[in-house]
């Protein structure tokens, strides 16, 4: 039995993400999906949504990938940063930097893709990292800075900078960093939409897998 996010702990304070809300609320509506549907999918209770789309709350970046692949979208789509799709090259430099939960992202694909690329910055000490994740699709991950932790399953591995990682996102999984100034890694994920719906499990959710 699955557990949803706890509505304190899975976000962050409202002001740091104001285009969200609308965003949410509006590709809910879209999808055709009520709140209580839209809720169970993402893994969080109707409550913690609504406070989401209301503005109240504020997702951490974790969340945010669970909402994107549930509107079938990106987060840069969801934060309002939607780059040209034609665009083939990304310049680091160039990149905006975005902070959502201690987390921060610089996108580094376009929009309207079947994939997700970012550069990661994975806070030390983050308040995620007991959060389980389980989702259609497959992730892949490289390590440019510090350690990270990744846990699969029962597994957990300790990547330095130069590993890299890909697997089966269905597998249960988290991330977190080993590494007392944090963990800088690239992340590039499936962007897929299914009825088996992401899920985001507290560790006590793990043992019904």
């Amino acid at each position: 039995m699955t557990e949803p996010v706890d509505d304190h702990a899975a976000d962050s304070p409202a002001e740091e993400l104001p285009v969200v809300a609308p965003r949410l609320r509006d590709l809910r509506r879209r999808a055709g999906l009520t709140l209580e549907t839209a809720a169970r999918r993402v893994g969080l209770s109707p409550a913690h949504l609504s406070r989401l789309e209301t503005g109240r709350r504020q997702p951490s970046l974790p969340m945010l990938l669970s909402l994107a692949r549930t509107y079938s979208t990106t987060v840069s789509d969801l934060l309002g940063e939607v780059a040209p799709e034609q665009q083939p090259v990304f310049r680091g430099g160039e990149a905006q930097a975005s902070e959502a939960g201690g987390w921060t992202y610089w996108p580094m694909g376009g929009a309207g893709r079947a994939m997700q690329a970012l550069r990661v910055f994975v806070p030390p000490h983050d308040g995620q990292a007991t959060l389980v994740r389980v989702h259609p699709g497959e992730e892949w991950l490289y390590v440019l800075k510090g350690r990270l932790r990744l846990t699969l399953g029962d597994t957990v591995q300790l990547l330095d900078p130069g590993d890299a990682a890909h697997f089966d996102s269905l597998t249960p999984h988290r991330i977190a960093a080993a590494s007392l100034d944090g963990t800088e890694l690239l992340f590039v994920h499936t962007l897929m939409q299914s009825g088996t719906a992401e899920l985001c499990l507290g560790d006590g959710a793990r043992r019904g897998l």
